[in-house]
């Protein structure tokens, strides 16, 4: 699947992703290729990108919303920073 994910600063992440693990305000969630389209809030918390099944990032954001439609996750967040 697709991914990027945006600060109002600048571009975090743009590539092909295997999945994402998200802390939403409800609790934490996984968006994984070929998802169903959703709109979900977002918290404070870890981030962690899949991009193939050996290899990771993880980031720590604040609040804010992604959006998965057609194959394609859009994070829109106030603030990122990668963490190890």
């Amino acid at each position: 699947m697709q991914l990027e994910i945006l600060t109002p600063e600048h571009k975090v992440y743009t590539g092909n992703v295997h999945g994402i693990l998200l802390p939403g305000t409800e609790g934490t969630f996984e968006l994984l290729d070929r998802h169903a389209p959703i709109i979900a809030s977002l918290g404070k918390g870890k981030m962690k990108i899949m991009v193939d099944k050996n290899k990771t990032e993880v980031y720590e954001i604040t609040a804010g919303f992604v959006e998965m439609l057609n194959n394609k996750a859009t994070v829109l967040i106030e603030d990122a920073n990668a963490v190890g």
